[in-house]
């Protein structure tokens, strides 16, 4: 054989490819003479009758872009014609890497002039490279090898000329101005294929690059983000603009750590402590290819050094298999069933293609590298042998796929070599595919397909084998790959497939997950668990009518939590669960809120009990009692009972929200919680004030709950409403304290500190917004009323609607004797009999004027309307005013409506008309409940969530949203007859 340093066209044999057709041989021969006339190597050529002849003429008839590279450049031809093909690539990638320099001593080259000098030696390389492949003087591994040696040069010479100029500048400090890169601590590593000599004809080339702050480059230590960032700026653009030219090569610095937060080039110690705390096992995979290939070599290999125990962990990492075949999932779009078709295969990334050979091997290196480092080789087919003789595949593996790689890599590059385009596809026409199966050889597409095919299925099914119990990763849908940089084409596909509107978003969000921004997802079996529940997790999303606006609110909750892993495999082996997360992210955005601005709220749906033990006051208390056991100081319980509201508001909601309770159900559970936590906080308050001011003699305190808060009918998003009622001892003129107060002010500042306990905000929330306003006097009145004032006051001067409020008034915390004798008075006071005509004027008057000043904002204003929630309240509080005018037994106060009714509605009513009023009151209560628990403000239909939509459907037991609709109108029309029958009696 001839040396290889003499190797040359001339000396190929019989021709192995054959032109497309004789037409395009005539044109070829054509212009091969026009570029004769002026170059007598290449006359020679066409006057003669020889295999080189015939393989030109084939060559230029397969792949426009040889053809027209030499009709534009006749001498690049005529030089491949007659030089030695070794020491032709040599001079000139040696020429290349000397591109920085200029031709005058200090006088630094433009950054058009280097983009020259590079583009032409690209041409002039990738020519003769391109011909010594399709004469077979070259094999796959030459061409590789000598592509990636250009690459080197190429990136090396850009990143001289930049530092030198930097230099220039006094931005930066070269040690060596005739070596610009030497001792500079700039990394530039070559990822994937360049780091492994196997870049292929067209490709583009991955980098990513560091910079060492410490190193005597950097002048400004706090500039250094600035100034590498406008370089590598300037790099991409020396390397991939296209000029007259050319280009060199596409570049793409998105393989450094988390690119899209992550300025272009950061400090290796940034850059340790990323991969150290977040690095991610598809980075860990990109790496075991990583070289330094430019800049500060020395630098770049301490680097690498330094980043080996991440890429190879000293134990089995069999945990990293199934977030590594996720990458594979990115570029392969089935699920390995059916034929593989020639036409159109992605030979890089389809099913059987290159990327299966290269994870089949990367994923073997994170498995066992750790502990074999005979198996951190970077180039893939000495790192098939090294398993095999490792004994970690078998020998016939190994030789298969060897072969397999070799070819697949030959038909990429001849792909490639037509148009000069980075495409790893094959043509979708059989004229096409010709032209490929003639460039591989072949006398025809059938044999090429044949084998083709043959390789394709034998690389899959060895593949496979990897991979047997691995299909978390994929839906019925497709398949769902977050990893790397770019979406996934199929995977966007199948976002569409499973309902999101926004596929690219959705597609944004879980890379984002992967990269570890948030604290949920730092840690790397948090990300794995994430990883695994991530198809169920987008499946049940996805059935959403708003999938993407739910999953927003997941994301948003996720960014929150403090820790990940506990939640992401309870979720991962609880399918109820997550459906019950799904349900509030897409029907609830207020519950959402809530659990992403305080996550420790979800502690409590960890409970397995949740949705079968009911929200009992006693459930409640116990809740309560066993969480201020530990308090030991007043800002300690108050953030206590912050923490304990929330969470169970919170999980009264959930019960709501998933049916286990009924809105008037919900109604009592958020009551008993609200009289739990104000006797618990009237209690601390007490404590402080006794403290402070000492205790007043006979001194008793007792909270008067007003309202819904009386009524046992408050809504997730209740204020409270109450009065503070005291008394003490005739004689006592202050308290007893070291700070004494009169009695005035004593209760006073009881009162003003029990507000601010309810509903100062805080880091843990408020527990309540407080309103007064049905104290004696209104808002004139003192903020804490005497026993024996408001008696006299609801004696003497109440108006009836004042009256109408107490029938829902009660003693809800305090002293018991003073609670007693409040309930006593209350009571006292509804037995009264009352004129009933004046009665219903009043009432009448009442609801008049809230229509006028209060109108509803529309039907869905369940409270407000002619014949809702007000309407209804109105008349149970009536009939219980009217009550003892018709010889019956008041009801005690403190009743719901709904109790009310029950008691007094078959005494005082139409049985119809009882049933209609309870019908409205259960269906607007229920509707009211959910709305107020989902979302913050007015129900607004045609903007809120679909699972919010679907929530009121099914508490109306209504098909869709007009019939439910058409329900609230003729219920709230009947109740309104009612009412205004009821009151004119």
């Amino acid at each position: 054989m001839t040396k290889p340093d003499e190797r040359r066209l001339a000396q190929i044999g019989a021709c192995a490819i054959r032109p497309m057709s004789q037409t395009d041989a005539k044109s070829v021969l054509s212009s091969l003479k026009d570029m004769a006339k002026a170059h007598p190597q290449i006359a020679t050529l066409v006057a003669g009758e020889t295999p080189l002849k015939d393989f030109i003429v084939a060559a230029f008839s397969l792949s426009p872009y040889l053809r027209d590279t030499a009709v534009a450049h006749p001498p690049l031809l005529a030089r491949a014609l007659e030089e030695p093909i070794i020491p032709y690539l040599k001079t000139r990638i040696d020429a290349a890497r000397g591109a920085w320099r200029g031709d005058e001593p200090g006088k630094p080259l433009s950054d058009a002039e280097i983009m020259t000098r590079l583009r032409q030696a690209k041409r002039d390389i990738a020519f003769a490279i391109a011909l010594a492949d399709l004469s077979k003087l070259f094999d796959a591994r030459e061409t590789t090898k000598w592509l990636s040696d250009f690459a080197d040069a190429a990136v090396s010479a850009a990143i001289d000329h930049l530092l030198l100029g930097a230099h220039d500048g006094g931005k930066l400090n070269v040690v060596d101005v005739g070596n610009p890169s030497r001792r500079s601590g700039v990394v530039v590593l070559g990822m994937g294929k360049l780091g492994a000599f196997e870049l292929n004809y067209s490709s583009d080339i991955d980098l990513v690059v560091f910079y060492d702050p410490q190193a005597p480059l950097i002048l400004a230590p706090d500039d250094a983000p600035e100034t590498f960032a406008r370089l590598l700026r300037r790099l991409i653009r020396i390397l991939q603009e296209r000029t007259g030219d050319g280009y060199v090569f596409r570049t793409d610095l998105r393989l450094r750590p988390d690119p899209g937060a992550t300025p272009l080039a950061i400090s290796v110690d940034a850059a340790m402590l990323y991969y150290e705390s977040r690095g991610q096992n598809w980075e860990r995979a990109a790496f075991i290819k990583a070289r330094a290939m430019a800049g500060d070599i020395a630098a770049g290999e301490a680097f690498l050094r330094e980043l080996t125990p991440f890429m190879f962990r000293k134990y089995l990492d069999y945990a990293a298999i199934a977030d590594i075949h996720s990458i594979k999932r990115q570029i392969h779009a089935h699920k390995g069933h059916g034929e593989i078709a020639v036409k159109g295969h992605n030979i890089k990334l389809g099913r059987g293609g290159i990327r299966e050979i290269e994870f089949f091997v990367q994923t073997q290196q994170l498995i066992a590298g750790g502990r074999m480092p005979d198996l951190r080789l970077r180039a893939t087919e000495p790192m098939l042998r090294g398993l095999a003789r490792a004994k970690w595949i078998d020998t016939k593996t190994a030789e298969e796929l060897v072969s397999a790689y070799w070819f697949l890599r030959d038909v990429e590059h001849r792909i490639q070599m037509v148009r000069d385009e980075q495409t790893h596809v094959l043509p979708t026409t059989e004229a096409e595919l010709k032209r490929i199966a003639y460039m591989m050889g072949f006398a025809d597409t059938a044999a090429f397909s044949a084998e083709l095919s043959r390789l394709l299925k034998t690389v899959e099914r060895r593949y496979a084998q990897l991979f047997e119990q691995e299909a978390k990763l994929s839906t019925e849908a497709g398949n769902l790959v977050f990893t790397g940089q770019n979406d996934d084409p199929d995977t966007l596909e199948t976002l569409r497939k499973l309902g999101f509107a926004r596929p690219q978003d959705i597609s944004r969000i879980i890379r984002t997950w992967h990269y570890g921004r948030y604290r949920a997802t730092q840690s790397v079996e948090a990300r794995e668990r994430l990883t695994e529940l991530t198809p169920q997790l987008l499946s049940v999303f996805g059935e959403n009518k708003r999938a993407d606006e739910a999953l927003l609110r997941f994301d948003h909750f996720i960014a929150g939590l403090p820790a990940g892993i506990q939640l992401f495999s309870l979720l991962g082996n609880n399918p109820g669960l997550l459906s019950l997360i799904v349900n509030i992210m897409s029907s609830a955005p207020r519950l959402a809120d809530i659990i992403a601005d305080r996550p420790h709220v979800f502690d409590g749906m960890l409970d397995p009990s949740l949705l079968a033990e009911l929200p009992t006051r006693d459930h409640l208390a116990e809740r309560i009692s066993g969480l201020l056991s530990g308090a030991r100081h007043y800002e300690d319980i108050l953030d206590r009972l912050r923490i304990i509201a929330s969470e169970q508001r919170f999980l009264i909601g959930i019960r709501l929200l998933t049916g286990v309770i009924t809105g008037i159900q919900a109604g009592h559970a958020f009551t008993d919680l609200a009289d739990l936590i104000l006797a618990s906080a009237l209690g601390a308050v007490l404590g402080e004030i006794e403290t402070a001011h000492g205790k007043f003699a006979g001194g008793r305190v007792a909270v008067i709950g007003m309202g819904k808060l009386g009524s046992h009918e408050l809504t997730a998003g209740s204020d409270v409403d109450i009065i503070l009622l005291y008394d003490h001892d005739d004689g006592a003129t202050e308290s007893d304290g070291a700070k004494p107060l009169d009695s005035t002010r004593y209760f006073t500042r009881v009162t003003q500190r029990l507000i601010a306990a309810l509903s100062a905000p805080t880091a843990e929330g408020v527990l309540y917004e407080v309103d007064m306003r049905l104290r004696p006097s209104g808002n004139k009145g003192p903020v804490a009323t005497r026993i024996n004032a408001f008696e006299k006051y609801q004696r003497e001067e109440a108006w009836t609607w004042e009256h109408m409020a107490l029938t829902r008034a009660r003693a809800l915390c305090g002293d018991q004797s003073l609670m007693a004798q409040v309930d006593a008075i209350i009571r006292d006071i509804l037995e009264q009999r009352r004129d009933v005509p004046k009665v219903a004027a009043d009432v009448a008057e009442m609801r008049g004027l809230i229509d006028k000043e209060k109108p509803p904002s529309d039907l869905w204003d369940f409270k407000l309307i002619p014949g809702g929630l007000v309407d209804i309240e109105f008349i149970a509080q009536y009939l219980a005013l009217i009550a003892p005018a018709q010889g019956i037994d008041v009801p005690a106060g403190g009743m719901s409506t709904a109790d009310v009714l029950a008691r007094l509605g078959p005494l005082l009513l139409d049985a119809s008309d009882l049933d209609t009023v309870q019908q409205g009151l259960a269906l607007f209560t229920n509707l009211s409940q959910i709305v107020r628990l989902c979302i913050e403000g007015d129900l607004e239909p045609k903007d809120a969530p679909a699972g919010l939509i679907d929530l009121l459907c099914r508490a109306g037991d209504a098909p869709d949203i007009k019939v439910l609709e058409a329900e609230v109108r003729r219920l709230s029309k009947a109740v309104r007859r009612i009412f205004q029958a009821t009151v004119k009696r």
